[in-house]
């Protein structure tokens, strides 16, 4: 799958902290940001990117290169003098071609299930498809409010609490078709909030809204980036970005294996372990399950916070990766 990374900014309102690094480069916890961003889309599929550049492109590009470090495929769009985010999407419109594509900010800090946003977005067959996530104090955001079937109804741009009609705001991640981007135009700056989603709407084309589970911060800010390092630190986002295919004697061998992230290993081998042990499971070197004509095996990472999993099918190990990412989810 492909992705787009909004990563122009220069983070005026963050100098304080960054200085003249750009704003998708800065370190939360020992990470950029935007490695952080490309670590977690390698991780959910999405291993084609585009980065749109603008502020001191080069330092990105040299950091990234082609993206083969992260296990991904990177190029790079760059902006001679800014756009608008849906300007900058535009230039890239030579790489996304006739699929739909998924749009992310490069400087904010999320942990969000993109691939399920993307099934829905194409379920749905929607011109745009928006991750929104509640917030308690939304002033600093734009709202979108929905109607029953999760439409968007209505933006109201960073508002007085007076104009707060709901608490879910834009998070900037968004699942677009080529068709919404038939109505960018190329002569003058657009932002997909305050110009082309207003207009998708009074031209009946359909924009879905879905409220999101989990952590989203934008570090716009040195507040809110203190507070995210915070949140890093009393583990409301894992420590440790979330890692590609480990390389070595470490990887789970054979044509079918894994590598699933996770927040805390020995914790999700502990939930994976319990669950297994009622159906028989080997516990002699890992775990190892055999049912009928399937074998799964699971064992922690040495190397990171992850599961390695081997299985002897790909339906084998598309069953077992469900499994163990809906036990990272409860446990």
């Amino acid at each position: 799958m492909k992705a787009v990374i909004l990563a122009g900014g220069e983070g005026r309102r963050l100098r304080p902290v960054s200085g003249d690094t750009p704003k998708p480069m800065v370190e939360l916890v020992g990470v950029p940001v935007m490695e952080r961003t490309v670590r977690l889309l390698r991780a959910q599929g999405f291993s084609d990117l585009c980065a749109a550049l603008c502020y001191r492109p080069e330092v990105i590009e040299n950091y990234f290169g082609d993206g083969s470090r992260f296990g991904v495929q990177m190029q790079y769009r760059v902006q001679k003098v800014p756009c608008g985010t849906a300007g900058s999407v535009l230039q890239c419109a030579d790489f996304f071609g006739n699929e739909d594509f998924l749009v992310v900010s490069g400087d904010a800090v999320f942990d969000f299930d993109l691939a399920a946003l993307m099934e829905r977005h194409r379920r749905a067959s929607a011109a745009v498809t928006m991750a929104l996530h509640p917030s308690a104090e939304p002033l600093q955001y734009g709202l979108v409010l929905l109607d029953r079937e999760s439409r968007v109804r209505h933006f109201v741009e960073k508002p007085d609490w007076g104009h707060v009609v709901t608490n879910l705001v834009n998070t900037g991640i968004y699942c677009i078709s080529p068709a919404a981007m038939a109505y960018v135009r190329a002569d003058v700056p657009q932002d997909f909030a305050k110009d082309l989603f207003p207009l998708l709407l009074a031209s009946g084309e359909k924009i879905l809204g879905v409220p999101t589970e989990g952590y989203w911060c934008d570090i716009g800010t040195p507040r809110s980036y203190y507070q995210c390092s915070l949140d890093v630190l009393d583990g409301r986002l894992a420590t440790e970005p979330v890692e590609p295919a480990p390389q070595g004697e470490d990887a789970p061998q054979g044509e079918n294996a894994r590598v699933i992230p996770c927040r805390d290993r020995a914790r999700l081998m502990r939930a994976a372990s319990e669950s297994f042990m009622e159906l028989g499971a080997d516990f002699a070197d890992g775990l190892h399950f055999t049912d009928g004509s399937w074998k799964i095996g699971l064992r922690p990472s040495a190397k990171d916070s992850s599961i390695l999993l081997d299985a002897n099918s790909p339906e084998a190990a598309d069953t077992a990766e469900r499994l163990i990412t809906l036990m990272e989810k409860s446990i």
